[in-house]
């Protein structure tokens, strides 16, 4: 643990990362396998059992609205990790295993997960 307590500001800093990746996970999972429109393919059929492995559905492509939301959930995910890496709290801590030891406090501390709390202006606002 660190010899001073996580400053507030850096914790809701990771829980909003940590809720923005959450996000950005969920979105991608959800998107079709091709951003532009492709066809599908047939899988291989399997000669003994028949069984067809392999192949793809034709993919719809991503809309104008999925391909902005991906681009926005990127960009804050990228800007809330320079935010945590670069706070000021870190340059107060040793350059030693201490710092080490802080990060992974932080990046574990019951605040600081996606579904602690809801944060106004967060990853999930518009």
């Amino acid at each position: 643990m660190a010899d001073t307590p996580l400053p507030d500001d850096l914790i809701e800093l990771q829980q909003r990362l940590h809720q923005a990746r959450a996000e950005y996970t969920a979105l991608c999972r959800s998107l079709p396998w091709s951003v532009e429109p492709l066809d599908g393919r047939p899988g291989a059929v399997h000669p003994h059992t028949g069984e067809v492995t392999g192949g793809r559905d034709a993919s719809p492509g991503c809309t104008p609205e999925q391909e902005a939301e991906e681009k926005r959930l990127w960009e804050l995910a990228r800007e809330l990790s320079i935010a945590v890496s670069t706070h000021p709290y870190w340059g107060t801590l040793e350059k030693d295993a201490g710092l080490v030891k802080a990060r992974m406090e932080l990046k574990r501390h019951s605040k600081a997960q996606p579904d602690a709390v809801s944060v106004p202006g967060g990853a999930g606002a518009t």
